[in-house]
């Protein structure tokens, strides 16, 4: 199954699947899918850097607060990519072959990502 970002224009296809020598659930995401992600948590990565350095350098609270509601939000929306297409995905494949207990699965994910 193919997934696209109505944002950014990504696929992704088939998001997990287990991997039979190991039995470990492994993501399988297209490269240009991978290459968002990854370049998403890049910038995350230096708006954190650049907080630690505010930090450093005594900026004025309510700065560095807005600072660390934009990196949060930036996660949010890689959250929110990952959680899409995992859903359009695995969720219905593993539902479809009657692995019902990804959707207590899927229910603990959504409530870690809620906090």
């Amino acid at each position: 199954m193919i997934v696209e970002d109505k944002n950014d224009g990504q696929t992704a296809e088939a998001c997990c699947h287990s991997d039979s020598e190991e039995g470990a659930r492994k993501s399988h995401h297209s490269d240009k899918m991978k290459q968002g992600l990854v370049s998403r948590l890049n910038r995350i990565e230096g708006q954190i850097r650049g907080i630690k350095g505010m930090i450093e350098k005594d900026t004025y609270c309510d700065d560095v607060l807005t600072q660390i509601a934009a990196a949060q939000s930036a996660l949010g929306g890689v959250a929110k990519l990952l959680l899409e297409g995992h859903l359009k995905s695995c969720v219905i494949e593993r539902i479809q072959a009657g692995e019902d207990e990804v959707v207590e699965e899927l229910l603990y994910t959504i409530n870690k990502l809620m906090k």
